[in-house]
C-alpha cells in the first residue's frame, strides 16, 4: 500500500503543470493547486503583497505535494478512513473538494447505512465507511470509483462548459472519466461504445 506522500506525488503528476482555463471554475492552477487555495492559505510566493496567477506559476511540485498532504488529506480527515480508500478519496478531494466525501456518503446511503451527506468526515462517516467496507470488501472501492465517474458525467450534463473534461473532441473518454477509472477495476470500465452512448445527448 502506498504512503500518503507517494499518493500525493502521483496526484501532482496527474494534475499536470500550469493552466488557466476560463471554463474551469478553479481558475489559474499549477500542479493541481488552484489560485483560490493559494489565496486561502496566503501563499504570496513572490512576496509582492498579493496572491495572483504569478504566484501560481512559481509553485513547485514539492510544495504542491505538501499542500495536498496537509490540506487535502490530513485536514479533512481522509487519513481516518480505511486505508484502501485513501488513494481514491484523496485524489477526488483534490479534484472536487468536499464533493469527494459527499459521494462516499451517498454511496453509504445507497447501501442503507445511515449517514449525513454533509461533506465532512466525522465519527459517523468513519464508522459508516468501515461498515460499508465490511459489507462489501471486494466491491466497495470499485463502487466508490463508479460513483466518482457518475458524478463527472452528471456534472457535465448540467454544465456544458465542463463537457470537454469528460469527453474528448473525437468523442472518446476525457480526462475526468479516465481519472475516475484509474481507481476502478478494468472489468468495470466503460467501453468506448458505453461512453459514447452516455454522452450522446450532449451533441
Amino acid at each position: 500500500m502506498q504512503n500518503v506522500t507517494e499518493i500525493a506525488t502521483e496526484i501532482v503528476a496527474r494534475e499536470g503543470g500550469y493552466v488557466n482555463d476560463p471554463d474551469d471554475p478553479g481558475g489559474a492552477t499549477n500542479h493541481g493547486v488552484t489560485i483560490h487555495t493559494m489565496r486561502r492559505l496566503g501563499l504570496d510566493l513572490n512576496n509582492d503583497g498579493q496572491v495572483d496567477a504569478r504566484d501560481v506559476r512559481v509553485l513547485t511540485r514539492t510544495h504542491a505535494v505538501s499542500i495536498f498532504v496537509e490540506h487535502y488529506f490530513r485536514r479533512p480527515k481522509i487519513d481516518q478512513l480505511p486505508e484502501v480508500l485513501h488513494a481514491t478519496v484523496f485524489d477526488m478531494y483534490v479534484n472536487a473538494g468536499a464533493n469527494a466525501v459527499k459521494i462516499l456518503q451517498r454511496l453509504l446511503g445507497d447501501m442503507r447505512i445511515p449517514v449525513s451527506v454533509d461533506g465532512v468526515i466525522g465519527p459517523q462517516t468513519i464508522a459508516a465507511t468501515k461498515q460499508g467496507l465490511e459489507a462489501a470488501p471486494r466491491h466497495f472501492v470499485d463502487a466508490y470509483g463508479i460513483a466518482r465517474r457518475n458524478y463527472y458525467y452528471d456534472l457535465a450534463d448540467r454544465r456544458a462548459n465542463s463537457r470537454k473534461y469528460a469527453r474528448r473532441r473525437d468523442g472518446g473518454k476525457g480526462g475526468w472519466i479516465t481519472r475516475a477509472e484509474e481507481f476502478i477495476d478494468p472489468r468495470y470500465h466503460f467501453t468506448d461504445k458505453q461512453h459514447r452512448e452516455r454522452t450522446a445527448k450532449w451533441d
